[in-house]
C-alpha cells in the first residue's frame, strides 16, 4: 500500500502534475511505472486531469469537485467517465508526451499491474493476489480519491489556513494526509511555472490538514509545511535525493 501511495503521491503527483523535483529519465520511468501498478491510469492522463483540476476548482468545470457535483461522482464517478470528459492532453501534457516510454506506459496503463497480479497469484494463489494486490489497489484508489472528495466542501471536516482565489474550497484535512503519505494537506493555484521559492505566510506555521496548503503552494514537493503536518511523501523524497536519484526539491523558503 504505501509503496503504491508513493507512486501516486510523489510520482503521478508532486512529479507529473507539479515537477516539484527533477530526476533522471530513467527513474522518471521508474516511478511512472510504480504510480501505474496503483491502476489510476498512466501519468500523462492523470497529471493533465490533475491540472484541469487545479485551473478550474471547484467550478462547473472541475472534474471530481463535490461542490458541482455529487459526493460519489467526485470521490470515483470521474474516474470511470467515458473519454468526453478528458482534458485537452496538448494543454496539460505536451512535455511527457515526447517521451515514448511514458506515452507507451499511458496507454498500456492496465499492463504492469495485471502482471503483478498474475505474478503474485503464480507464486502464492489466491491469498498473495488478494493481500498483495487487490486490498492495498482497492485502499489506495480510496484514500487518493478521498483528497477530492473529502478535501474539497465541508464534508471532511477540514479547515482552511490560505484563501485560495476562485471558487476553490480545498481544506487541509489531517486524518486524509496520514492515509496518503502527506497528500491531505492542500495549498492555491495562482502560482506561475517557474518557481522561486516564495516566503510562507505567517499562518503557514500553524496550517493543519494540507489540502489546502497544497492549491496554495501545489509546486512544493512538500505538502506538510508546519512541524506537526507529517509528510512521509516529502521524507522518502528526502531519503531519494541524499541517494542522488532527485535533486532540486522544490519548497517555500521560511
Amino acid at each position: 500500500y504505501a509503496l503504491l501511495t508513493f507512486g501516486i503521491t510523489g510520482g503521478h503527483h508532486r512529479y507529473f502534475s507539479h515537477r516539484s523535483y527533477r530526476t533522471s529519465r530513467p527513474f522518471q520511468f521508474a516511478i511512472a511505472l510504480l504510480g501505474s501498478l496503483a491502476w489510476q491510469r498512466g501519468p500523462i492522463w492523470w497529471s493533465s486531469h490533475h491540472n484541469h483540476h487545479h485551473l478550474h476548482s471547484d467550478t462547473g468545470r472541475d472534474p471530481h469537485s463535490p461542490v458541482t457535483g455529487s459526493w460519489l461522482w467526485s470521490h470515483m464517478g470521474w474516474y470511470w467517465a467515458s473519454a468526453e470528459h478528458d482534458p485537452p492532453l496538448d494543454k496539460f501534457a505536451r512535455t511527457w508526451r515526447s517521451f515514448p516510454e511514458l506515452a507507451a506506459l499511458d496507454k498500456l496503463h492496465f499492463a504492469p499491474g495485471l502482471l503483478l497480479a498474475a505474478s503474485l497469484y503464480a507464486c502464492g494463489g489466491g491469498g498473495a493476489l488478494l493481500w498483495g494486490f487487490v486490498v492495498p489497489v482497492t485502499c489506495c484508489w480510496n484514500s487518493i480519491f478521498a483528497i477530492g472528495s473529502l478535501c474539497h466542501g465541508d464534508l471532511g471536516g477540514g479547515t482552511r489556513r490560505f484563501e485560495t482565489g476562485g471558487a476553490d474550497t480545498s481544506t487541509n484535512v489531517w486524518w486524509v494526509a496520514m492515509l496518503t503519505l502527506g497528500d491531505g494537506w492542500r495549498p492555491p493555484p495562482f502560482l506561475p511555472s517557474r518557481r522561486p521559492s516564495p516566503p510562507l505566510p505567517p499562518t503557514a506555521a500553524s496550517a493543519l490538514a494540507r489540502h489546502n496548503n497544497h492549491h496554495a503552494f501545489r509546486w512544493s514537493a512538500r505538502q506538510g509545511l508546519a512541524a506537526h503536518e507529517l509528510d512521509a511523501t516529502y521524507a522518502a523524497l528526502r531519503a531519494l535525493e541524499t541517494l542522488g536519484l532527485v535533486w532540486d526539491l522544490k519548497v517555500p523558503s521560511a
